[in-house]
């Protein structure tokens, strides 16, 4: 298939999906379950502030502190090549409605080295979120402005709702991440326990807090289906099964997103390439739960006609393309109390094999559940490896631990 056709399929999808959503926005009754992806207004935890039905703020905090360390295979030395003890995100939500609860706002600050860019760029990044949002009627609403773009489960769920302290390697290459532009989103209810999500966005592809102007978009597009209905408390979109689904509940998701003549090494996130290029990215998804266990897997691809820029001085710079595997296996083993286990892996294309390693990783963890996700203390551990399956005694393999308390409000 042509470069070409790609790009135009890419772009017509997400024009179908918003369409869709425009069109079908009052034809049946139905309830919206994003929890990342729209203002949160009845929350039971957080501060609330409010005017009669002219104005409500809630507000929350999160902070997720952490110590652990790395170390990289060696011959037969396994020695701990670093430590780390930090507050990895330090989060304040503030979510409501002025004028009418029609008219919504979600805005998120980060205030942590990490979570302000500081440790990969030299200007801070303190917004997150900043997206208004119109609700049009039970089943429909819009948003403009900052956020999550529809794309793979894990990156869409919120970090406080993880069962890993971090995300997963195939996350952290082909993830869409976060843009500017517009949202749409639909739920539909069948007259069987059938739900099926529609969600679109035409955006800048830039990522958060672009400064830069080009004249490109990014086109993305997102159906899920639910074939047994809701999950509890928004379930789908948590990590774990913390409320033991007495049926089986499972959602389907897939994301087609091309992004028009990008200038960052992953569209929305690394370093700027020599020259813009177009990314497409494949997503399909879906989480199973049922009685405390849980099952979450995602598949991505990403690819480009000439993914590797170069300057006048000879440097490279080149997009990640190439496809990544995601799968958690978890096992509620009391009511406070999990199990999980996590295999990934990144395989790069031939296109860019010498500059970008195949990685696989492994990790075993334990949550235990104070208050839900909200707080919660977590111990991880496990072990990357490259090249290979076979290759677990080679050089710049390595062992992780991790012991992190979330805690918020």
């Amino acid at each position: 298939m042509s470069v070409n056709l790609k790009s135009k399929i890419y772009a017509i999808v997400s024009f179908v999906i918003l369409g869709l959503i425009f069109i079908n926005s009052g034809s049946l009754h139905a309830q919206t379950v994003e929890s990342d992806e729209r203002a949160l207004l009845n929350v039971d935890e957080g501060i609330k502030f409010s005017k009669d039905s002219l104005f409500l703020m809630n507000l929350r905090f999160r902070m997720q502190n952490r110590a652990g360390f790395n170390s990289i295979y060696s011959g037969s030395n396994l020695g701990i090549e670093q430590f780390e003890m930090r507050v990895r995100r330090l989060r304040l939500r503030l979510d409501g409605y002025v004028l009418s609860p029609k008219f919504q706002y979600y805005i998120q600050l980060a205030f942590s080295k990490a979570d302000l860019d500081l440790e990969t760029g030299d200007i801070a990044q303190p917004v997150r979120d900043a997206i208004l949002y119109y609700t049009v009627n039970d089943n429909f609403y819009i948003g403009f402005g900052q956020s999550k773009l529809p794309g793979n489960r894990e990156r869409v769920i919120s970090s406080g709702n993880l069962q890993f302290a971090d995300r997963s390697i195939a996350n952290s290459l082909f993830t869409l991440d976060r843009d500017f532009g517009i949202f749409g989103y639909y739920t539909m209810r069948t007259k069987t326990p059938a739900i099926f999500l529609l969600k679109g966005a035409i955006s800048s592809g830039d990522g958060r807090n672009a400064s830069a102007i080009n004249n490109g978009l990014s086109f993305t597009g997102r159906l899920e289906a639910l074939p047994f209905g809701l999950f509890k408390n928004n379930g789908d979109y948590s990590e774990g099964d913390l409320e033991f689904e007495e049926s089986p509940k499972l959602s389907i998701g897939v994301t087609l997103s091309e992004n028009q003549k990008a200038v960052r090494t992953g569209g929305q996130l690394g370093p700027e390439l020599f020259e813009s290029r177009t990314l497409n990215s494949i997503i399909v998804d879906a989480m199973f739960k049922y009685k405390g266990w849980g099952v979450m897997s995602e598949y991505m691809s990403r690819s480009s006609s000439d993914p590797i820029t170069q300057n006048d001085a000879g440097d490279i710079r080149f997009v990640v393309v190439g496809h990544g595997l995601n799968t958690h296996i978890s096992k509620m083993i009391s009511r406070k109390s999990e199990l999980a286990v996590r295999y990934a892996y990144v395989i790069p294309n031939e296109a860019i094999l010498g500059l970008q390693n195949r990685v696989d990783e492994t990790l075993l963890g334990y949550t235990h559940y104070l208050n839900g996700h909200r707080i919660k203390v977590q111990a991880n551990i496990g072990y990357r490896w490259l090249e290979g399956l076979y290759q677990l005694e080679n050089a710049g393999n390595s062992w992780t631990g991790m012991f992190q308390v979330e805690f918020g409000i």
